[in-house]
């Protein structure tokens, strides 16, 4: 029974030793570099670190991007019913793209609301 064990108990320790083997490396390696105040600070992509950390956005971009969201896991539904469309239809008709078209339109009718009602006009 105990033989069953011996590869899980292999990698438990390969594992382990891997990490030890790391942190020890890193220590060992890291306290060789100089320090400066430069070095410790954070990097911010090039940036000076200085005002908020975190800056404000307007409300618009996150309506925008649960727009984008939403619309996008539309099309991950849609992309079942294009591989079986050919199939379906064999079997049952075009009762599947009256079905497909009510689901688009759907689609269409909630992209136009959020265009008439300007939530996409980034100028404002």
């Amino acid at each position: 029974m105990f033989e069953n064990y011996i590869p899980v108990l292999l990698q438990i320790i390969i594992a382990g030793g891997f990490a030890v083997v790391t942190l020890v490396a890193s220590a060992l390696l890291g306290k060789s570099a100089k320090r400066n105040a430069i070095k410790d600070s954070a990097y911010e992509c090039g940036m000076l670190p200085i005002g908020e950390s975190q800056p404000r956005f307007s409300v618009k971009f996150y309506i925008v991007a649960m727009l984008f969201v939403l619309f996008d896991i539309e099309v991950v539904f849609l992309y079942p019913w294009a591989i079986i469309y050919k199939d379906y239809l064999a079997a049952f008709g075009p009762s599947i793209l009256a079905v497909a078209t009510g689901f688009v339109s759907i689609l269409l009718v909630a992209f136009v609301y959020a265009w008439k009602k300007g939530v996409l006009d980034w100028k404002s």
